[in-house]
This record gives C-alpha cells, structure tokens and sequence, in this order.
C-alpha cells in the first residue's frame, strides 16, 4: 500500500469531482471566487491539464483512442508533474489550491467505470504523486441521466465525455464508494440543485474546514 499525505502546508487544497456534467469546473471556479473574496490567495487548476506539459498530455488524453492502460498511465505521468510543479510549491507557498479533478477521478474513470482494478489505479497515481492527497473533497453527486443530458445540450463532446449507459453509472457508484471510505475527506453535495443553491453550499463547506484547521 501506497503511503499517503495531505500536504500539510498553510495553504488549502480543495478538489471538486462528479461525472461528467455535474457542474465541477462552475462550482470550482465559485470557490475560487468566494476564497479570494475572504482575502486568501489562491490558484486554480484541473487535471487532466493544469501545466504546459499537463496541457499536452490532456490533448492526447482527450482526443485519441487509447487502451485503458494507457489511459491510466499518461493521466498519472500528467499528476506526477502537477504535483510537483504546481500543487505543491502553491501550498508550501501558503497559497490556496482549488482544482477540478484528481486522482479520485481516475479511480472513477479507469477503474470502476472501465476494466482495470480501482485499487491498482489508485497506488499508481499515489505513487506518481508522492502520495498526495487533498485536504477536502467536493463530490458534485447528480443522477447519471441528467449529467448525461447536461453534456449531451454542450454540443461538442471529447473522448470521454461520450461514453454512455452502463459506465455513468459505474463512475457514479464507484465515486460514492470512495468518499464513504474517506468521510474525513470527502463531502458529498447534491448536484441536482441549482447553481447558486450549490455555490452557497460549498462556500460553507470550504468555511467550516478553514475554521476547523
């Protein structure tokens, strides 16, 4: 097993994750927003992505077609130099991380959602990683159809935004799983409501784990 750490640095590291169409990178941006507005510094970045190698790796990711292997590996190679690069110099910097997506995605995507074992997925993004993890977690939970009619009324869709049926579901149920085995970490918001209705809910979310520190 995989050792893991939280950084503990003085600035905060929030991830938001959910399926496709829940609304992560708007309500992400709303944290952004609401912690700059209390006067914190403050970043935001999303994976795949987030630097001028990540930007390139998430081309590929996104636009060709892969084997889920494959798949795994380049989003772990993309989250070693993130970490790395970005992530962790801000929250040692005392700077505030807000970022749409992490590995709990891949444990979703590559694991649950596709054929290999979460398990596995899991380590290897921890070892890329130095085994970092988030100080918070927001999972945006929303019923699978409506995300996918969300993305479906987007228009354009990448690779992976296209899958369909019988895998929305498996990544909705797998990303329950994983914040029911990190309560500590994770906070399950509902999704389905609307965008301001969520926004206020993060903002207190993100409050009380400030107070909490």
């Amino acid at each position: 097993m995989t050792k893991t750490s939280t950084l503990n640095y003085r600035g905060l590291w929030v991830t938001f994750e959910g399926g496709d169409g829940t609304g992560k990178t708007t309500q992400s941006k709303h944290a952004r927003e609401y912690l700059r507005s209390i006067g914190r510094d403050v970043i935001h970045t999303r994976e795949p992505g987030g630097t001028p190698l990540g930007d390139k790796l998430r081309h590929l990711i996104l636009t060709e077609q892969m084997g889920s292997h494959t798949e795994a590996l380049l989003f772990a190679a993309n989250r070693a130099d993130h970490i790395r690069t970005l992530v962790e110099p801000a929250l040692a910097a005392g700077t505030d991380v807000v970022q749409d997506r992490y590995l709990d995605s891949s444990v979703a995507y590559q694991g649950y959602g596709r054929d290999l074992d979460p398990s596995e997925v899991r380590n290897l993004s921890l070892w890329a990683t130095g085994g970092a993890l988030p100080e918070l977690t927001i999972l945006l939970d929303l019923d699978p159809a409506i995300a996918a009619a969300r993305v479906g009324a987007r228009g354009e869709q990448d690779r992976i935004e296209q899958e369909q049926g019988d895998f929305r579901t498996r990544l909705r149920d797998g990303l329950l799983e994983l914040a029911a085995a990190e309560p500590e970490r994770f906070v399950i918001i509902d999704a389905g409501d609307t965008e301001a209705q969520i926004a206020g809910r993060v903002r207190s979310v993100i409050t009380n784990r400030l107070l909490a520190r």
